[in-house]
């Protein structure tokens, strides 16, 4: 017999080589770079990220009711560059390994993911504001933390307060 058909005999013995995706799941490695998990408890909506995504697929939106912001992801325009990971001041965006983004046609304008950053109430006037993470208090105000509670002020209340600290 000839060596060409041993090594079709072999081959077929042997089976597929290839992963029958997306029926069956594919290995990733742990240090690829695929799709943003975003962390809402993190974020404090700097929009760094939306500045530095290179594909133009974050985008940071109020809500309908402004009790909150919207944090969108498109994934037909992220390039998984990893720029927003990278400047996002909280740590709040990482990168997964989860590279899987095949959809149907007919959501490819539909293709997003959307996280959404509750607003918290201002301690004086009740105006939303957004919360910082408890690792950016401790960065600004020291590790004693917030003493004074002027992270749970807008920023015309917080000027304010400090004002009427000044001036006692």
């Amino acid at each position: 017999m000839s060596t060409f058909l041993k090594v079709i005999l072999q081959n077929l013995a042997k089976g597929p080589s290839t992963i029958k995706y997306p029926f069956e799941d594919s290995p990733a490695p742990e240090k690829l770079r695929g799709k943003i998990a975003h962390d809402p408890e993190k974020c404090v909506a700097c929009r760094m990220c939306e500045y530095v995504c290179a594909g133009g697929a974050i985008r940071i939106q109020d809500t309908e009711d402004n009790k909150g912001i919207n944090f969108v992801v498109w994934h037909n325009s992220c390039t998984f560059c990893g720029l927003c990971e990278y400047y996002c001041p909280t740590g709040a965006i990482h990168m997964t390994n989860d590279y899987h983004t095949a959809h149907p046609q007919e959501e490819k304008y539909d293709y997003c993911e959307k996280t959404c950053v509750n607003k918290a109430l201002c301690a004086r006037c009740g105006e939303p504001i957004l919360p910082l993470p408890p690792k950016m208090i401790k960065k600004v105000y020291g590790e004693e933390g917030d003493v004074k509670g002027l992270s749970k002020l807008c920023p015309k209340c917080r000027r304010k307060a400090v004002w009427e600290d000044v001036v006692r």
